[in-house]
């Protein structure tokens, strides 16, 4: 698939990654006790900042903050655009 949507400067598109539908014992979790996941793959850089080029790339597997950039929706899918800054790092 291609994605249609450029970041400008030093932002990211995050596909955040898939919440766990059960615990390490086997039991379910309802949707209001899911927590927001903190990880997630790289879709889409911007070119970075004048002085501060990007140092992640696309397909990069990241940890971010909790509550960390901002939810969007492009063709009908969910994802997140922050800032590189609020990345925490790179798996």
């Amino acid at each position: 698939m291609s994605f249609k949507f450029k970041p400008l400067a030093d932002r990211v598109i995050i596909e955040a990654s898939p919440t766990e539908q059960k615990t390490a014992s086997g039991i379910f979790i309802p949707d209001t006790a899911k927590e927001k996941p903190l990880q997630g793959t790289i879709i889409a850089v911007g070119v970075g900042k004048k002085d501060e080029p990007m140092s992640l790339k696309k397909g990069d597997k990241v940890l971010y903050g909790q509550y960390a950039g901002t939810e969007i929706k492009i063709d009908g899918k969910n994802y997140l655009i922050m800032r590189e800054s609020d990345v925490y790092g790179i798996f």
